[in-house]
Parts: structure tokens; sequence; C-alpha cells
């Protein structure tokens, strides 16, 4: 029986068992199974060296995206670029290392109308960050504003230069990162749940939304549980269109299903399983 897992810590909130065994059953491949795994970024390579054949998959979360990566024996020149990969594919030749997460980025904007623009504000510099920063760039994104609580991490500025973009770095404690935040046409949150709470608390005395040709503003927070998160909740009472971080969820887990199983994703039966979890 084929297996597939996702790896994190801590793990037991993660939705992807819901998503994929809703895949399985939809594309009736009963044989299948998921499960979680409680692995930390030091431990990914001694697990993964002890998992049985039957193990074809493995989904990565925080804080092992760029362990993953490490211990590939293969990857796309995406997770490369990327410095991170989210899933592990078992192949002849050992396991190959993909990122899944700029797809999930780019068509959970595009689901929600967003067809990208010239600039965007990004809160956070992490792996999920640098995620983002490649799903910006294949929506035509020039300009990236950080908005980070200390420094933006030098490989997530290295990514977007190489990807030829301009980027700016402003203090989450800064005026002016309440006042970018505000005016921004395209934000995406890449904090955890409540690391954007105290900067939506200043975004509400900041400059009103602006509106763009596209229909902007967008907003997509990558968090998912306890959703609408704070940051949501206080950029959509702006006006702005506000993408839960399940969408983007949904469809980075599609395009894993298909690197594990080799079928067509029922994208349609993920997504509303993973509606009814998180309701």
């Amino acid at each position: 029986m084929p297996r597939a897992l996702v790896v994190g810590s801590p793990i037991d909130h993660s939705l992807s068992p819901t998503l994929h065994e809703a895949g399985y059953r939809a594309a009736g491949l009963d044989d299948w199974s998921y499960a979680r795994a409680e692995v930390v970024a030091d431990e990914v390579r001694a697990f993964v060296a002890r998992l049985d054949d039957d193990v074809v998959g493995l989904s990565l979360t925080m804080p092992c995206k760029e362990a993953a990566l490490a211990v590939a024996d293969e990857a796309s020149a995406l997770a490369g670029d990327v410095g991170a990969a989210n899933t592990l594919v078992r192949r002849d030749g050992g396991w190959f290392a993909d990122n899944t997460d700029v797809h999930g980025v780019v068509e959970a904007l595009r689901a929600a109308g967003c067809a990208g623009g010239r600039g965007a504000v990004v809160i956070g510099s992490g792996a999920t960050a640098r995620s983002v920063v490649a799903a910006l760039s294949r929506l035509g994104v020039r300009e990236v504003t950080f908005v980070v609580r200390a420094q933006a991490r030098p490989e997530t500025l290295a990514l977007a230069g190489s990807l030829g973009m301009s980027t700016r770095v402003v203090r989450e404690d800064d005026e002016d990162a309440a006042w970018a935040v505000g005016m921004a046409l395209l934000v995406v949150q890449t904090s955890p749940a409540g690391g954007a709470d105290a900067l939506a608390a200043r975004v509400v005395d900041a400059p009103s939304l602006r509106v763009g040709a596209a229909g902007g503003p967008f907003v997509l927070d990558v968090v998912y549980a306890d959703w609408p998160t704070a940051f949501a909740r206080t950029m959509s009472a702006r006006g702005a269109t506000v993408v839960s971080g399940l969408d983007m969820l949904v469809h980075q887990a599609a395009a894993q299903f298909e690197l594990f199983t080799g079928h067509a994703a029922p994208i349609a039966d993920m997504m509303e399983a993973g509606r009814a979890a998180v309701k």
C-alpha cells in the first residue's frame, strides 16, 4: 500500500491528511494512505533514511523545508532557486525535491481575480516568503517591499534580485510599515498565526487602501487555522479582497498529489474537504 506523510513541527494541526485523503477517495485510490509525522529540522535526514519503501512521498512544512532540500538526491530548479522544498518524491535514484508552494500562491491569487501588478508588499522574509517572491515574479511583480521584525534574510533578498526585482526593507515597528501595507495593491502575509496582529492594529490608522485597475487591493494571508486572523479581518474591513491560506494550501497539495500518484488532482473535492475542516 503506497503511503505519503506530512512532516513538520508542530504537526497535529496540519490539514494535509484531510486534503490528500479526500483526493484519494475522489480519484478511487483506495489503497493509498496519508499520515502526519512530528519531525524537527535536525531530524529530517535521519527520519528520511528510516522510511520504508512504501512511503512514496513527503509533504514538508515548517521548520523542515530547507532541511528537506539538503537531504534530496535531486531537486527541481525551482526548489534550488527558492532554497526550500515542501515536497519529496521517491524515485528510482533516490529522493527528488520540489516546491509546490509557488504554484499554490500563484493559483490562489489568480482564483481570487488577482492578475499581479508591478509592486507588492511581503510580510516576513523566511522560506515561505521566498516561495512567495518566486510566485510574485510569475505574476509580473517587479518591486517588493519586505516588512520584517528585524532584518530581512539575505537569501530572500538575493532571490528577489536574481529575478529582476527591486527591493525595499521596512521594519515592522517603523511608521512606514503600516503606510506600506495600507497603500499596497497586493500584500502577502507569510508570518505564523498571530505574527501580524500588532501590525494589523496599526494599519487601521494607515492611509486608505487604493483601488487599482485590476480591482485590487488583494491580500493573501498564508495562515488558515483560526481563520480569519486579526490581520485578515482588518484588511477585509478596509476593502481588500482577502485570500485565506487554505486556498494556497489546497493548490500546493493538489500539485503534490499529482507528483505522488501520477493522477490528476480532484481539486474541487480537496477544496471542499478543506473548507469543511476549517469550519
